[in-house]
């Protein structure tokens, strides 16, 4: 079987991103106005939940509702950090992957996220397609991205201090696999994979330092829980959160299994305590203090 290549990934492995960025309160504001939106578009209750670039486990205290949930990210580091504050709970499965390749059987998840994921990803639609797999019909997708449509941006554009133009459809890298998407092209992707979108909320409307220097934090967040609702009629802001559902048939792996082999496809393995031997390849995947590698 021919190796399928994939666009380049942006590896975290090694990075202190939680740390610096999350743990130091400097993004309490952004954190907070993610957790409503989150608590707003998700359903609350569910049996297995697919957390597709989870970094070290910031939003997964959040899915209380779900029975199981599967971090997968594509740094071993990242998920050594989540799996050292949840801890080695059989509700929860570490597995290092690659969002282009995610190592699941077909249709098996009730729900997927991907939160501060798709702003790194090349092939947005590729992504997109694979959790599309993945989620059974009904199942339903939290999709977070960075939105170059955003206020900033048009009034930097119309000003000519930007080169980019925030409304044309395609995607922009302003950095090294950092990308900003127009929602028009996002919703086309989600809809030509076999999702509808279902709901938009606007979110981190007021992500200025100098707002967060002078005005409350409270304040900014019961401001933005506000704003968030206007979503479904402009997308404005920099950060956009929408639920998705999956439509149409969906082939259906038995949930007894998880994992299939990114190599081949077979959900067929013999585990030993270090690793998963795939039968239709003979691939070995490592596991390593209980966390699945399959890259």
């Amino acid at each position: 079987m021919t190796a399928r290549v994939t666009p380049p990934i942006c590896d975290y492995e090694g990075s202190d991103y939680q740390q610096t960025f999350w743990d130091t309160g400097k993004r309490k504001y952004e954190d907070q106005v993610e957790a409503i939106a989150l608590k707003r578009l998700l359903p609350e209750k569910g049996d297995l939940l697919l957390e597709i670039g989870a970094g070290a486990g910031r939003n997964t205290p959040r899915y209380q509702g779900y029975s199981k949930i599967v971090l997968l990210d594509y740094s071993l580091s990242q998920l050594q950090l989540a799996q050292s504050r949840l801890g080695r709970n059989q509700r929860f499965i570490y597995v290092v992957g690659d969002a282009y390749r995610l190592p699941f059987g077909a249709g098996i998840f009730d729900a997927a996220t991907m939160i501060r994921t798709l702003h790194h990803l090349q092939d947005a639609p590729l992504a997109i397609q694979e959790a599309r797999r993945v989620l059974r019909q009904g199942g339903f997708f939290i999709l977070e991205y960075a939105n170059k449509h955003n206020l900033k941006a048009i009034l930097r554009y119309g000003l000519g201090k930007q080169a980019w133009n925030p409304f044309d459809e395609s995607p922009i890298e302003f950095a090294e696999l950092n990308f900003d998407f127009h929602p028009q092209s996002i919703c086309h992707w989600l809809e030509t994979t076999g999702f509808k979108v279902q709901r938009q909320l606007t979110v981190s409307h007021f992500r200025l330092n100098l707002l967060k220097k002078i005005i409350p934090t409270s304040w900014l967040v019961g401001m933005d829980s506000l704003a968030q609702w206007t979503g479904d009629w402009w997308q404005l802001s920099p950060s956009v959160f929408l639920r998705a559902e999956a439509i149409g048939e969906s082939p259906i792996q038995s949930q007894s299994v998880i994992f299939a082999c990114p190599q081949c496809g077979s959900s067929s393995f013999v585990e030993s305590e270090n690793a998963l031997k795939c039968q239709g390849c003979g691939r070995i995947w490592e596991i390593r203090d209980g966390i699945y590698i399959f890259k």
